[in-house]
């Protein structure tokens, strides 16, 4: 490696331990992570060993968020990488690994990423501050129908409630089961568990007072189904964070508007590769696309054609692409089983945002399918 520069050790101020709100400029930070994590004393044991076969220096050509497009998309490794080889060395003892979590698994096995103690507290830190923009209600009751375990998204919600102050009562979902029911044709055992998870829900929402449901979209329109629930829900839950599987617009404007006419609906995107959840952009009609906005200097994304690999014009539909850049993980690169429209990132973010998030039909030959969850 080339150009070289002296990295700086885990525990000394420097722009990679910049929050989501200090406005530090993204390819500044970028070109801050390259050394971090390409510098033999700091990077993890993947990147450097993976660094001689690039064809390229990170430290010396990666200087600007768009130069991430330089790295291939190598997330299909991460099923198979040691965790603890994804842990940069420049934490050394101060490294605090606090969960390893799993991707759903939707086009084969589980890829694998590490959260350390610094960026759940970024990330954390972003979507609380997203959620009281909308005006999520401090101390309410929150209930969470999400993924738990391995997966990152329950971890996001637990701890979203737990920054506004609210107590967290949740409810656990097996979208890997849900999966294996559906593709293997058995859609009347994938709807009982779907049954069993309402069933779940109803017993929480009549014994506690509930002011936050986090749940997926097959949920709220099962919920929608049973008039005891929507007459509670209505009645009692002031904010519905909805995430997960895809929304189109029509459902959503239905869900806002006919549905849940006295609840506030916010969508959250987010996955494992992201490490973290993006938050609906604040104002938005129900009427109109929700867009979901990057986080600098954390979270890029771009919109591309899935051919060429170019960006495609702004209100183009195209494949979404995802860079993770933190003090602790390097996820460049990655092409998401998702599609979106390309829209114009909000205030000083860097990339793009993106609107209508939907799937595509199949990754890499196995099509998607995506259940309860």
């Amino acid at each position: 490696m080339s150009n070289a520069q002296p990295a700086v050790p885990y525990g000394t101020p420097s722009i990679l331990d910049a929050g989501p709100s200090d406005g530090v400029d993204p390819d500044e930070f970028v070109r801050a992570a390259m050394h971090w994590h390409f510098d033999p004393s700091t990077g993890s044991p993947y990147w450097l060993e993976r660094a001689g076969q690039l064809g390229f220096d990170p430290r010396r050509d990666v200087r600007t968020v768009a130069d991430l497009a330089l790295f291939p998309d190598l997330t299909h490794e991460l099923r198979d990488v040691r965790v603890t080889d994804l842990v940069p060395r420049g934490y050394g003892s101060a490294a605090r690994l606090l969960n390893v979590f799993d991707s759903g698994g939707t086009t084969g096995a589980p890829k694998r990423v590490v959260q350390l103690e610094d960026w759940m507290r970024r990330g954390t830190e972003q979507v609380d501050a997203r959620l009281r923009a909308h005006g999520v209600p401090v101390g309410a009751h929150w209930l969470t129908v999400a993924p738990t375990g391995p997966h990152l998204v329950g971890d996001v919600l637990q701890r979203a409630a737990a920054a506004l102050g609210a107590p967290g009562l949740s409810i656990d979902m097996d979208p890997r089961w849900v999966r294996k029911l559906v593709a293997g044709g058995r859609a009347d055992e994938a709807e009982a568990y779907t049954d069993h998870l309402v069933e779940q829900c109803r017993r929480v929402l009549v014994g506690q007072d509930i002011g936050v449901l986090a749940a997926t979209t097959p949920l709220l329109e099962r919920f929608a189904r049973e008039d005891d629930l929507l007459e509670i829900i209505n009645s009692r839950v002031d904010t519905i964070v909805w995430g997960g599987t895809h929304m189109d617009p029509d459902t959503r404007e239905l869900l806002s508007t006919e549905v849940f006419p006295d609840v506030r609906l916010i969508g959250m995107y987010g996955n494992t590769m992201m490490l973290t959840a993006l938050i609906e952009r604040v104002g938005l009609t129900a009427s109109e696309p929700c867009v979901f906005d990057p986080v600098s200097p954390y979270v890029f994304l771009s919109v591309v054609d899935p051919v060429t690999g170019e960006r495609v014009a702004a209100g183009e539909r195209g494949r979404v692409v995802v860079s993770h850049v933190s003090r602790s993980m390097l996820i460049p690169n990655n092409a998401e089983r998702d599609t979106a429209l390309r829209v114009s990132p909000a205030g000083d973010q860097a990339g793009d945002a993106v609107a209508d998030v939907a799937p595509v039909p199949a990754v890499e030959g196995t099509a998607v399918i995506e259940g309860v969850y």
